[in-house]
């Protein structure tokens, strides 16, 4: 699954992961600072912040995407000398592209985010009638955002297309491997549906869980500090009183009781997901040697092989039923929890309108970046079921032992069909 698409995956990821821990520390010890030199420095202490689309084309940003470039440059050049790969520009430079992209949108929303706090005043100040305006100040400050919007959209829309198409090359990347070992495949069971249908779901749920991951790490990196500086608003939780970093702390505690809630409620059903693919394969295969032999694929056969795929599937629904419960609950308390430990601070007075927006809006990015667990879930569980179908590919390959299913459906062949 990795290594056709990936050069030599295991040493891959780690050479990543620890480039990538590398640069993110001298980004922070000096390499931030170090932009000044070619006339791009840091945004001074105490300088009020640019609002608008502004700061996504002011110099420190500037600085950051040749920074990114850089590193993404010098990765890509050391992988194509040790170890080139026929689809590194995908793996590698489109990935990084991605990314990118991903990292960009995040600080979109950031940009966002610092809007509300003015923008929200000043409507507060029109509505209570403490502030005066004109139409058109009121129609510039809506124009902050609306750039802001239109930018973070039209780059969504890029980088799903991107997305889209690195989806299917390494689809592609997993179809020749598997294809061209097919001598050596052709006897597991659903051989046909692993390489056409199960290469294509395990990319696309990579996909989706691979950008809802990244973004959601993005995510927090960038809004924790916002909410660090926000909670100066805050002084005490409701029943807990005043604690040192109170928004931290309450976002922390309400998406780890989350998190372990769905986890313990959604423990059955990986397992459960894959004997239902277990069953559904049988039954497929019976129908499809019934399409070329008279005598297969009778009625009481068929009847049999269905019962149990009902049968798995009834089973199924019934522990989706507590673990939707949890899920369900918990994601429509998490809609009123911000509010809930605003609570005192909103009857003190201590918030102004524009603050409430930006601290609502930064716990939400924050709690939904550390529920990433709680709401894949159901994705994960179907991604561990396709896992474990094409590992069965790679086990062949590797002269690893077949999965049980298979190792029983081999012998079946072996008797059925000698060639």
């Amino acid at each position: 699954m990795f290594v056709s698409f990936f050069p030599q995956p295991k040493l891959f990821f780690t050479s990543a992961a620890v480039w990538s821990l590398a640069a993110i520390l001298f980004w922070f010890f000096g390499g931030e600072q170090l932009g000044a030199v070619f006339g791009m420095p840091p945004a001074a202490a105490g300088a009020p912040p640019i609002i608008g689309i502004a700061i996504l084309i002011s110099p420190p940003f500037l600085w950051f995407y040749l920074y990114f470039a850089f590193c993404v440059l010098v990765f890509y050049a050391f992988w194509s000398w040790y170890s080139p790969h026929p689809w590194q520009r995908w793996s590698i430079l489109m990935t990084a592209v991605i990314l990118f992209f991903i990292y960009f949108n995040v600080q979109v929303s950031v940009a966002v985010n610092a809007w509300y706090g003015p923008f929200f005043d000043y409507v507060q100040g029109l509505m209570s009638g403490t502030g005066k305006s004109t139409n058109g100040e009121f129609y510039i400050g809506l124009a902050d955002f609306s750039w802001l919007a239109l930018v973070g959209m039209n780059v969504q829309v890029v980088n799903a297309f991107i997305v889209s198409h690195w989806i299917f090359r390494w689809r592609t990347a997993m179809n020749n491997y598997f294809v061209e070992n097919w001598g050596r495949l052709r006897h597991i069971e659903g051989a046909s549906q692993r390489i056409q249908e199960d290469t294509m779901r395990f990319s696309q749920i990579m996909e989706d869980l691979g950008s809802s991951f990244v973004q959601s790490i993005m995510t927090l990196i960038a809004f924790l500090p916002v909410m660090i500086q926000l909670q100066a608003h805050i002084t005490e939780l409701p029943i807990i009183g005043a604690i040192p970093q109170p928004l931290v702390v309450a976002a922390l505690a309400w998406c780890l009781f989350g998190t372990i809630s769905v986890m313990v409620a959604g423990l059955k059903l990986p397992g459960l997901q894959f004997r239902n693919q277990r069953v559904e394969a049988a039954y497929r295969k019976e129908l499809v040697y019934g399409e070329d032999h008279a005598d297969r694929a009778q009625p009481a056969t068929t009847a049999e092989l269905f019962e149990n795929v009902r049968h798995n599937y009834f089973r199924l629904y019934f522990h989706y039923i507590y673990f939707n419960v949890v899920r369900y609950t918990y994601l429509q308390a998490d809609n009123i929890f911000s509010l809930l430990i605003l609570g005192p601070s909103l009857v003190a007075h201590k918030i102004t309108f524009g603050a409430l927006n930006q601290i609502s809006n930064a716990f939400g990015k924050v709690t939904g970046s550390l529920q990433f667990l709680l709401t894949s879930w159901s994705t994960i569980v179907e991604l561990q079921s396709v896992h474990k179908r094409l590992r069965a590919f790679e086990a062949t390959l590797q002269g690893e032992p077949l999965p049980d299913i298979d190792q029983r459906y081999l012998a079946r062949q072996g008797a059925e069909d000698p060639a």
